[in-house]
């Protein structure tokens, strides 16, 4: 973020803060709500499949109960009735033979079928005893629900229900068994299994003893299946392991979410399972809601950082831009305003400080240039001339060698004092003592005087000068001071022209109401990267080269502010070579109103 302004750095640290700090929320609010609606729907397996072994379970005391009633009817008291009774009394229980659709049987004391609701070959006779279910029926004399079994005679898998029958003393005379064909009877209700399908929900019954499906095995159409191998089904393993509920990924990679529930008196373990979308699919409603909510606290959040990161700048770049313009042009008394926050009035205090030594030391350096320059002009004057006139043989001829050193101390004698004259105007210019004398004045004499100043000059550097379109032009400007400028072009143009090439001095009207006299020459111009700095005071470009002329670096100021004072401009652009100019008025009337529009395009060449 090199490039970007402060203000646009706050505001853009307090968007992305604003953006990642709602991500982070959102994040984790939606991490949380899946954890929520997970729990939820887990729990809400739990309770479903604990629920559904509660049903079972109570089914199966509603059969035993019922089963142990209709036991005493099965005796007069001391002994079992005959078999002709007992069979009218089993066909007469109409609930009991709904409750065991699979074969009502009473055995004696000894756990050996003497009678049955219907006739199954080779089951009368037969002894029981050997079941665990009719040891502990025997011993405990109490109802008995056997875990599930291989009928002997049927081969189905059954559940036998036992209960005893005894006499008024409490002798034990045999027992009444119903049985229950699970592999075509489900001890479940069959609204609950339709109500399972329905919703599309995995429920499986699981005999973990004999490791058989009792419901919800993979193949449909059969009830009683064997267990696959482990492995096979994610969903059991995960039910058969101990962990009674978590999350599960089928064969198929599909994310399920499972609970199951343990039936202790059969040895059943019930499973439900859902797809985990059930959880995120809410939980994405949810989200959306939130990304919503949240996105807009976000913005009005990263507004308001916005308009505080910008209202914080605004007083910076206000004291910027004051201090641009005082930098352009610097005059004593300008001050920057302490207002806004207390370190911006902080930093306006320590600038107006800082400002008001520099003027002391600018006003003390300018008193200091002006009482050197003036103290120095005086003698230099008299040593210049006392030159002068050694070098023109008034006091003598002069050996030819004493005559060389006179002129070479005469010219360095005479650039000095213009150094000292640049100094002492430039000196006068900031301070605001320059005076000119604007007057309607044809341009042509004076390019022609400046031309005689310089030819001398020209011809020492093999250059020739020549105008263009020096017609009656008129301009409203001081002559001396115009001279002043065309002096310091053209002399300019002499020491940066290469030998055998033309200096022209060219006039022309640029836009109505105004005069632009340009000195163009066929060197290499200046710098690019100088040309913004070509017209401030000391400076000067190329310095260290062998093009670098030694001066004060205030000729092209001087020329700015001189035409400043003559309500003109002065400019540069590169064409084939340097070209400077000075655009002013040509009429009195014009003089004090610029045509700041018109003369902008002009000066696009």
């Amino acid at each position: 973020m090199p490039s970007l302004s402060l203000g646009t750095r706050l505001a853009v640290i307090v968007i992305l803060g604003s953006i990642l700090t709602v991500g982070a929320v959102l994040a984790v609010a939606y991490n949380a709500l899946v954890d929520d609606f997970e729990a939820i729907l887990t729990e809400q397996q739990l309770v479903e499949t604990r629920r559904i072994a509660s049903e079972v379970e109570q089914r199966l005391e509603l059969k035993l109960d019922v089963l142990s009633e209709s036991a005493a009817m099965m005796t007069d008291g001391n002994a079992l009735h005959s078999i002709a009774e007992i069979n009218y009394q089993l066909n007469r229980q109409n609930l009991l033979r709904s409750l065991f659709p699979d074969g009502l049987v009473v055995f004696d004391a000894e756990a050996t079928a003497i009678a049955e609701d219907f006739h199954v070959p080779g089951r009368i006779g037969t002894n029981y005893s050997d079941r665990n279910h009719f040891r502990r029926a025997i011993t405990t004399r109490s109802p008995i629900i056997s875990r599930p079994i291989i009928g002997r005679t049927t081969g189905v898998p059954l559940l036998s229900f036992l209960a005893p029958i005894q006499s008024d003393e409490g002798d034990l005379l045999g027992f009444l068994g119903g049985t229950v064909n699970i592999g075509q009877t489900s001890l479940i209700p069959k609204e609950m299994l339709r109500r399972l399908r329905e919703e599309e929900d995995l429920f499986k019954v699981v005999d973990i003893e004999n490791f058989l499906y009792i419901e919800g095995g993979p193949s449909p159409g059969k009830r009683i299946q064997p267990l696959p191998k482990p492995g096979a089904d994610p969903l059991v393993d995960a039910a058969l392991s101990g962990i009674t509920f978590g999350t599960v990924r089928d064969k198929s990679g599909k994310e399920l979410i499972y609970a199951a529930s343990h039936l202790e008196e059969l040895g059943w373990m019930f499973v439900r399972s859902v797809p985990y979308e059930r959880a995120t699919a809410p939980a994405n409603d949810s989200f959306v809601q939130f990304f919503i909510i949240s996105a807009a606290i976000g913005l009005v959040i990263a507004l308001l950082g916005f308009v505080a990161s910008r209202t914080a700048i605004k007083p910076l770049d206000r004291m910027t831009e004051k201090i641009e313009e005082m930098a352009k042009s610097p005059s004593t008394g300008q001050r920057l305003t302490a207002n806004g926050a207390k370190e911006t009035g902080r930093l306006a205090t320590a600038f107006n400080q800082l400002m008001s030594e520099r003027d002391a030391i600018s006003t003390m350096k300018e008193n200091f240039v002006s009482n050197v320059s003036h103290e120095l002009r005086t003698p230099l004057t008299s040593l210049n001339g006392a030159l002068r006139l050694l070098a023109s043989g008034a006091a003598g001829q002069l050996p030819g060698k004493a005559e060389e050193m006179a002129s070479l101390a005469l010219r360095n004698g005479d650039r000095l004092h213009l150094l000292i004259s640049d100094l002492l105007d430039f000196s006068k210019l900031t301070a605001g003592q320059m005076n000119v004398t604007l007057s309607a004045q044809p341009v042509a004499p004076v390019i022609n005087a400046a031309i005689a100043g310089n030819i001398a000059l020209a011809e020492e550097h093999v250059l020739s000068l020549s105008t263009e379109g020096l017609e009656d032009q008129m301009v409203v400007a001081d002559e001396h001071r115009l001279r002043q400028v065309l002096d310091n072009f053209i002399s300019n143009a002499i020491k940066f022209s290469p030998p055998d090439e033309a200096i022209t001095v060219r006039v022309e009207q640029t836009v109505p109401g105004f005069t632009r006299i340009t000195v163009s020459d066929c060197g290499d111009g200046v710098p690019k990267q100088f040309e913004n700095e070509l017209f401030e005071r000391f400076s000067q470009a190329e310095v260290g080269t062998s093009k670098s002329i030694k001066g004060t670096g205030l000729g092209l100021a001087i020329c700015r502010e001189l035409a400043k004072l003559m309500n003109g401009e002065v400019g540069y652009f590169y064409d084939r070579g340097a070209n400077f100019w000075i655009e002013l008025p040509n009429n009195m009337t014009r003089k004090n109103h610029v045509n700041e529009s018109a003369r902008n395009t002009s000066r696009g060449v």
